[in-house]
């Protein structure tokens, strides 16, 4: 291992952040898990979590603005890492302003010292001086249309194609540039223990501020803090969710003692959901096909004390095999996707994703939507659920399953269809981030015809 790699945290926030978005940049790795994998791993402080999570997410999510504004000063190649450290640098410059320019330039020198061989620092000091003379090049001189959107908001330009095509050129670039904004603290109140008015009391009494989330009757939205550090959250009181991602349990329309799938269902979130709106009364059987991952869901439902839940892994393609066909009144797949919608979560999705990784994943949704045909009982619903806003992957498959299977039907979403805050069409429903600042998601219910 080579030295610019081999600390990952020594104290220093800067550093540890640039060994973060190197491992993403070198080995895909995803930032919200190498995030919290860094800060439980080596205890970092409070203090220290606000600013190394911004400075990753930050500058992952301005990765090619940041390119734009460095072209002009950098000549020749320069190694991966050294790059990476000018973009971090650059971001705190252009878009922290409570940082002294010049102590960001001391802090990168300082760190090539550590990291590089005696000619990097003064490249990194010379190229960053440079920017601080000169200033960086206006985005309004690029020529209007798909480029200017791409490196204005840091995305692909296929990908900005493909969004004008579904969405139109103003929803394309609403979406974009909400994906570079930070994601709000949601929470799902734990029904089967408290209401969501004496939850708001709980959280209060240790000092956060919290409001009802105007999307779903359990939700709530954290106006301050990491509500994980509260003693509501580990005696399982809440859980941290989206409340795009409350939407497809809520139109499972579920009554207690029923017989539920949750086929994809790590790291368990929707699983605990499915047994709270049973009031933990029925079986819910959840699956996944990484068995490291069925640890989390069992960890999960043990801290909100929901006793229903059988959780095992496998392929969900072969459950007819180990349940037998008609074995459930409810099945939730939410499906394996490209993950266009939280793209503001994992923002490395829209540099390594690409069109040709879509064609494998729409075999598997629809062999999974076949499965669960075959698994859910006559008069049972079937949520069929994405977090991207990929067309092909949402309503488009829904239409190639409802051809091939005459005995489905899709219905107006159970629970959802009256709510005035949701943009539903055609009784299916597709969430863009900038609607109400939730994940983008797609939600359509499926019925067995009797």
């Amino acid at each position: 291992m080579t030295n610019r790699n081999k600390k990952i945290w020594n104290g220093n926030v800067r550093d540890a952040a640039l060994s973060i978005l190197i491992e993403i940049n070198d080995n895909q790795a995803y930032s919200n898990l190498l995030l919290h994998r860094t800060i439980e791993k080596y205890g970092i402080e409070a203090k220290d979590r606000g600013l190394l999570t911004e400075l990753t997410y930050g500058t992952l999510q301005h990765r090619m603005t940041l390119d734009y504004y460095l072209e002009p000063f950098v000549r020749g190649k320069l190694d991966k890492w050294v790059r990476e450290l000018l973009r971090m640098s650059l971001y705190q410059i252009v878009y922290l302003t409570k940082i002294p320019p010049h102590a960001v330039v001391h802090e990168a020198v300082e760190i090539a010292k550590r990291r590089g061989h005696k000619r990097i620092a003064p490249t990194v000091n010379g190229i960053l001086r440079s920017v601080l003379r000169k200033g960086v090049r206006s985005l309004d001189t690029l020529e209007d249309g798909v480029a200017k959107i791409a490196i204005e908001t840091s995305h692909p330009e296929w990908l900005i194609a493909r969004w004008i095509e579904l969405y139109g050129e103003e929803d394309a670039t609403a979406m974009a540039h909400e994906n570079n904004n930070p994601a709000p603290i949601a929470m799902r109140v734990n029904t089967v223990k408290m209401t969501r008015d004496e939850a708001i009391v709980a959280l209060e009494s240790e000092g956060f501020e919290v409001s009802p989330g105007d999307i779903v009757a359990e939700s709530l939205i954290s106006n301050s803090g990491n509500p994980a550090n509260t003693e509501a959250y580990k005696k399982g009181l809440v859980t941290i969710q989206d409340e795009s991602s409350m939407l497809p349990v809520n139109a499972l329309d579920l009554v207690p003692g029923m017989r539920v799938l949750d086929m994809c269902a790590a790291p368990g979130g929707k699983t605990t959901h499915i047994a709270e709106k049973m009031n933990n009364e029925g079986e819910v059987f959840a699956h996944d096909v990484h068995n490291h991952k069925i640890k989390l869901i069992e960890t999960n439902a043990e801290r909100l004390g929901l006793t229903s839940i059988t959780a095992k892994s496998g392929d969900s393609r072969k459950l007819v095999d180990v349940y037998g066909e008609a074995s459930f009144d409810r099945i939730l797949l939410d499906a394996p996707c490209t993950g266009f919608g939280v793209i503001r979560r994992k923002p490395e999705i829209k540099y390594v994703k690409n069109e040709s990784d879509l064609e494998g994943l729409l075999t598997i949704q629809s062999e999974l939507l076949e499965t669960a045909e075959k698994l859910i009982k006559p008069n049972g619903i079937i949520v069929y659920s994405t977090c991207t806003v990929e067309y092909k992957e949402n309503r488009g498959m829904v239409e190639k399953f409802l051809k091939t299977n005459e005995n489905m039907e899709l219905i107006p979403l159970p629970t959802l269809k009256d709510n005035k805050n949701l943009a539903i069409e055609g009784d299916t429903l597709q969430v863009l981030p900038q609607h109400f600042g939730g994940d983008g998601f797609f939600v359509a219910a499926l019925r067995k015809k009797n």
